[in-house]
């Protein structure tokens, strides 16, 4: 079984930055992709950003430039740097992994951009 926790959403205004973060636990799988997805209220989970094993990262184009995914093995966790914040990337913002058991999830935590 496959555990995420995440921390790190709160409140920001416009131009700002925060930094998610996302403990991966448990035992018995290999980590194939780090993805961190976001739902706005009524509206459908989007892709923002991966990793994989390897190394490579990729985002979606809407936060290109702003956002940075990473990974620290040492500690299991996933991250993601948001910078230069706008209010629509208010939305909850899920952790996913892919591993040899399949994909797992975290509970999401809730970002809310507004001045």
């Amino acid at each position: 079984q496959v555990q995420l926790v995440e921390s790190g959403g709160g409140l920001v205004q416009p131009g700002g930055s925060l930094r998610l973060s996302c403990v991966v636990s448990g035992s018995g799988f290999i980590i194939h992709g780090m993805y961190w997805y976001r739902q706005a209220p009524g509206k459908q989970r989007e892709w923002v950003a991966l990793k994989t094993s390897g190394g490579t990262t990729d985002y979606a184009e809407f936060v290109k430039g702003r956002f940075t995914i990473s990974s620290d093995n040492a500690k299991n966790t996933v991250y993601l740097q948001m910078n230069s914040l706008k209010p629509e990337d208010t939305a909850l913002y899920f952790c996913s992994v892919g591993t040899t058991l399949g994909v797992s999830w975290g509970q999401g935590t809730q970002i809310t951009v507004s001045s």
